[in-house]
């Protein structure tokens, strides 16, 4: 096997060129010039993340579902701001010793994340170092107004998308003989909400959004910070992951910590006015309503009658 030490940069760029496919509209120039060319509507969006093997990479995960994660926490970034995905950039450090093939496993799962995004890879660059990822993702607003984390106003409802806590116990499984396969699953692919940011800011109810890649705690005290508000969240309102509390119990996990502060999940965390839930439903996004904005400055869950400050995450 041919290692990426072996093959030089400039080869590499060719094979990586032949594994990225061509696929958007919105590409005029793309990989092979000194930078790309992107047609777009409106307000241009850009966000960079990065994850490294050493943090991002659980047991079992393997190089294309690294190169997949890469693209997806960029790509829920683009999806809580509303914007529609138009390229992405992934810069690559990998050891001179890793083999080229997992290297190309890599982009071929960056690859498949874009196409899922309905966009492509533009560009990106190679070097020696700590395997990792610094991922640009560039977007398109196409009319519709942002959506930010500083707009949530008492009175607004809080929602989020989907379900919480199966990244938690899916990690909490491994090296285990626990049935997990579908959290294991939402650790591996996390499946950033892209559709349903383009249709939550075309309703144009949403105060306020983000995403839950670092734990719904850390989001809600970010937009309650942001917002210079407070947020009141029901925790039977929550919409845990149908084995998540099983799995917590039988390995002694506490799921309150899974649901609320472990993260993992690519979720959108909402606000948007009471009034206006009719302008969410027509957009036909799948949604749970889990709390309330008011006039404090910090969130907190309700559990049993109890409150209790939600803090911040831990993933």
């Amino acid at each position: 096997m041919t290692s990426v030490g072996e093959t030089g940069e400039k080869e590499l760029v060719r094979l990586i060129s032949n594994v990225a496919r061509t696929r958007s509209k919105s590409t005029r120039i793309g990989i092979g010039d000194d930078a790309a060319v992107l047609r777009c509507k409106g307000d241009a969006v850009v966000c960079t993340d990065i994850v490294g093997a050493s943090r991002h990479m659980p047991e079992g995960m393997g190089y294309e579902r690294f190169g997949w994660t890469s693209a997806a926490v960029c790509f829920s970034d683009l999806a809580a701001m509303g914007a529609r995905p138009t390229g992405f950039l992934p810069s690559i450090t990998a050891p001179d010793d890793m083999e080229v093939a997992d290297l190309l496993d890599i982009v071929s799962g960056i690859d498949q994340c874009c196409e899922f995004a309905e966009t492509e890879i533009v560009g990106g660059d190679t070097k020696p170092g700590e395997l990792s990822v610094a991922g640009t993702a560039i977007g398109q607003m196409e009319g519709r107004e942002p959506m930010t984390r500083s707009g949530a106003q008492p009175g607004d409802i809080v929602a989020v998308t989907g379900p919480l806590g199966n990244p938690a116990a899916g990690f909490y499984s491994l090296g285990t003989d626990i049935e997990a396969d579908d959290e294991r699953f939402s650790l591996y692919v996390p499946v950033p909400r892209v559709s349903e940011g383009i249709k939550l800011a075309e309703s144009g109810a949403v105060t306020s959004c983000i995403d839950l890649s670092d734990g719904l705690a850390t989001a809600a005290a970010e937009i309650c910070t942001r917002s210079h508000a407070g947020m009141i969240l029901e925790w039977e309102f929550l919409p845990i992951g149908e084995n998540v509390e099983e799995i917590c119990n039988l390995l002694r996990k506490d799921v309150h910590d899974a649901v609320l502060r472990w993260g993992g999940e690519y979720e959108l965390l909402f606000t948007f006015k009471k009034e206006r839930i009719e302008d969410i439903y027509r957009q036909g996004v799948p949604f749970s309503i889990i709390g309330t904005v008011d006039n404090g400055r910090e969130a907190f869950i309700r559990c049993d009658g109890k409150e209790e400050a939600l803090g911040h995450g831990v993933y």
